[in-house]
């Protein structure tokens, strides 16, 4: 049993502008009000397999989940002179969830297209918790959805301020 949702947010700078803030973990507390620290749990540019905790309140309770790059396609240049749009998927896997985000930018219009993709599948769902799924997993979408947007919207001023 999985929850999904997509949201794309229109920013007004180039991709590898969007990129830089996407990828810049270590500064991601100081850009999205959603989180309340970062801890790097590896070193190095942001690459497949770099880790880090990080904490974030929703509904009123402190969380601190570990998360892992699971795929990184900074954008490039393309054939005829503009960016390819990269993308990047995180993972993290707690309470018999696994959670998966997976960033896409596509050049438009003179900026940047970001899509942010967030699915949520329960491991080996007991019966009790296929129907907890099913009666609270639309609350608790909308609301993630809800700060989704916010992350993306703090994600498009900060790219569009460099």
């Amino acid at each position: 049993m999985d929850h999904k949702t997509s949201l794309t947010q229109h920013i007004k700078a180039p991709a590898d502008k969007v990129w830089a803030v996407v990828s810049d973990i270590p500064g991601s507390a100081a850009t999205l009000s959603g989180i309340d620290s970062v801890q790097m749990l590896t070193a190095g540019p942001y690459a497949e397999g770099t880790r880090w905790k990080e904490t974030r309140t929703m509904m009123g309770r402190s969380q601190t989940m570990e998360l892992w790059v699971a795929q990184c396609e900074p954008p490039s240049p393309g054939r005829d002179g503009g960016t390819r749009g990269g993308s990047t998927t995180v993972k993290a896997r707690q309470g018999g969830a696994d959670y998966t985000s997976r960033f896409a930018l596509v050049e438009r219009d003179g900026g940047t297209d970001l899509t942010l993709t967030f699915g949520a599948e329960v491991i080996k769902p007991t019966r009790l918790g296929r129907i907890m799924m099913a009666v609270l997993g639309p609350i608790g979408m909308r609301i993630t959805r809800k700060a989704l947007a916010k992350d993306l919207a703090e994600i498009a001023a900060k790219a569009e301020s460099l």
